[in-house]
C-alpha cells in the first residue's frame, strides 16, 4: 500500500473521523527526519517519516510529548498516530500554525517551563529509552542522579567517542570521578525535561502561546534544560528573567551549566564529527580545571 494511503487509513481509524491526504507538502523537519503537511482540504496534520529502523524513536517521541501534554503546563503538539507504512516509520502529530518566538512569548516559556520542572518523580530516568537526535539515550531508572549522570549520560557517551577514534586520555573518566564535587551542596531533584532544548525546538502558535516539541525527554535536573537554552542561544533575556522568578536556581548553575552541556557536544560530535570533538575537549578541561587541584 503507498506510504500516504496508509498513512490516511491510520489517521481515519484513529480519529474516528474520514481522512485521506490530498496533498503533500514537504516542510523543513531538520537534518534527522523528513517532515510534511499533509491535508484532505479541511484538516492538516504534520508528519515525520524516516527508515522502517526509527520506529521506535518515533514511538518514544510520541511518548514524550504526551507526557509534557500530561503535566498540562507547557503546549506542545498531540500526537495522532504512529507506525510502518511502505518501508518507512511515520508519525503523525496535530498540526500548528507556528511562528518564531519573541520577548513576550520567551517570558513565558520561561515561567511555564519552571512549571513543568515543577512536575517530580521520586527516581531520574524514565519508563523507555529514546534519542538525543538519532543516539540512543538510555534512561533506566536510578535513585541517584550522580550515577545516572555518570552512566547513562557521560560514560554513554564518551564511549562512542573512544570508538570513533578520538583520543580523550583517561580525562574523561577523571571527570566522572569527580562528578561528586560538583554536587557537595546541590541536591537535584527529578525533574521533567524536555531534554534538547535549543532555540530551534520551541516556537509559539498563532495565539502567541510557547510551543515546545522534538523532546529527548527523562526526569532529572532542571539545571540540564536551563543549560541547553544557553549553549546555541536563541533565547532572549526575560526568558531567564522569568524563570528565575519562579524558580530560582542554585548559585552553582554557572559551573554545572558546562557539565550539563559537554553531554550534548559529546552527542554532536558523535552524530556529525568536526570540530565538536576539539570543543568537548576544551569544555573537559575547564571541567576538570574547576574540582581537580
Amino acid at each position: 500500500m503507498p506510504l500516504w494511503t496508509a498513512i490516511s487509513q491510520h489517521i481515519a481509524s484513529t480519529t474516528g473521523t474520514p481522512f485521506q491526504a490530498r496533498r503533500q507538502r514537504s516542510v523543513g523537519g531538520g537534518c534527522i527526519n523528513s517532515a510534511y503537511v499533509i491535508d484532505d482540504g479541511a484538516t492538516r496534520y504534520f508528519v515525520k517519516t524516516n527508515q522502517a529502523d526509527k520506529l521506535a524513536m518515533f514511538e518514544a517521541e510520541a511518548a514524550g510529548l504526551n507526557e509534557i501534554l500530561a503535566s498540562r503546563t507547557l503546549r506542545a503538539p498531540r500526537p495522532v498516530c504512529h507506525g510502518l507504512a511502505a518501508q518507512h516509520a511515520y508519525l503523525v502529530l496535530e498540526y500548528l500554525e507556528m511562528r518564531g518566538g519573541d520577548a513576550r512569548s520567551a517570558e513565558h516559556l520561561g515561567m511555564q517551563l519552571a512549571e513543568m520542572h515543577r512536575t517530580r518523580m521520586p527516581r531520574f530516568g524514565w519508563h523507555r529509552d529514546n534519542t538525543i537526535g538519532t543516539t540512543l539515550q538510555i534512561n533506566t531508572w536510578s535513585d541517584d542522579w550522580i550515577a545516572f549522570y555518570a552512566e547513562r549520560r557521560l560514560r554513554f557517551q564518551l564511549d562512542l567517542v573512544a570508538r570513533k577514534g578520538y583520543r580523550l586520555g583517561n580525562k574523561g573518566e577523571r571527570l566522572i570521578e569527580c562528578l561528586p564535587l560538583f554536587f557537595t551542596t546541590y541536591h537535584p531533584q527529578a525533574s521533567l525535561l524536555h531534554g534538547d532544548l535549543w532555540g530551534g525546538n520551541w516556537g509559539t502558535d498563532y495565539q502567541g502561546n510557547p510551543v515546545i516539541f522534538d523532546p529527548a525527554l527523562y526526569y532529572g535536573d532542571r539545571e540540564a534544560d536551563l543549560a541547553m537554552t544557553e549553549l546555541f542561544g536563541g533565547f532572549p533575556a526575560r526568558f531567564y528573567d522569568a524563570y528565575a522568578a519562579a524558580f530560582p536556581l542554585d548559585a552553582g548553575y554557572t559551573v554545572r551549566k558546562t557539565l550539563y552541556n559537554f553531554y550534548h557536544i559529546l552527542n554532536h560530535f558523535n552524530l556529525f564529527g568536526g570540530n565538536y570533538g576539539s570543543q568537548a575537549e576544551r569544555m573537559l578541561d575547564r571541567l576538570l580545571a574547576e574540582v581537580v587541584a
